[in-house]
């Protein structure tokens, strides 16, 4: 699974200076409410939920904005109607892309993604265009603390397919992966081991990756990347590319 991994660690840096901006604030709100409309608002019964919630509270969202949310979600507080929508497209340099939207107009956001591909030299696909080319995986962050037999253990007691050691802040973690639907329990297995667990979520995982080593078309396509992570719809972006060190600095 690697070639993920660095950009993996980029979204992460960035995603502490956005909420610092407060964008992450709304995404983690708009989350939310999704997630209690899905499986309702008891984070205890909802694990999905409950994974939000630990994001939210991680970077700093107050417990009165993360209520507001699950109540709106909940429908016990008006709330807009969003949906959850998938958009796939293709960069310069033929790297693959998938977005992760949640929209109250499905015209503004399709425009808004559109324009950015447009400006910066990518193609916006049908849904499934990109997709085949990645699995949907559970993923359970922890610190690197164990030893890798005890990962290794956990990990196969839990039903994991698969881990891989990356960084976070410089410091070192194992990444977990699972299938999607045994992420609960992989996550609530480590939980009883006391494994120190920093994030869990769903993520795309390419299956096979693109080099870049253009570097107009680098530029292009980091800038390509960074408009879509900023549209206020978009949720997540992932992407299958493989970047020298010194292109990458041109985030």
């Amino acid at each position: 699974m690697a070639g993920h991994s660095k950009w993996a660690n980029i979204k992460r840096q960035k995603a502490r200076v956005d909420a610092q901006k407060g964008k992450v604030f709304a995404r983690l709100s708009r989350a939310i409410i999704i997630a209690a409309r899905h499986g309702g608002g008891d984070p205890a019964g909802n694990f999905q939920l409950r994974s939000v919630i630990e994001k939210a509270k991680a970077a700093g969202i107050p417990n009165e904005n993360i209520e507001r949310a699950i109540a709106k979600g909940a429908g016990t507080l008006g709330a807009d109607s969003l949906e959850s929508i998938r958009y796939e497209g293709y960069g310069p340099g033929g790297v693959a892309i998938i977005m992760e939207a949640l929209t109250d107009n499905r015209n503004r956001t399709a425009a808004d993604i559109r324009a950015a591909f447009n400006k910066y030299g990518g193609n916006l696909g049908e849904t499934g265009c990109v997709s085949w080319m990645f699995h949907h995986r559970g993923v359970v962050t922890i610190k690197a603390t164990m030893t890798e037999d005890e990962i290794l253990e956990a990990s196969l007691g839990g039903g994991a397919e698969s881990y891989e050691y990356s960084t976070w802040d410089e410091e070192p973690i194992v990444e977990i992966y699972t299938d999607i639907t045994n992420l609960e329990h992989l996550n609530r297995h480590l939980q009883k081991l006391n494994f120190p667990i920093l994030q869990t979520e769903f993520r795309w995982i390419p299956t096979n990756t693109v080099e870049v080593t253009d570097p107009d078309q680098a530029k292009s396509l980091l800038k390509l990347i960074d408009a879509l992570d900023n549209l206020e719809d978009v949720q997540t972006v992932t992407t299958n590319f493989e970047m020298a060190e010194e292109l990458l600095a041109l985030v």
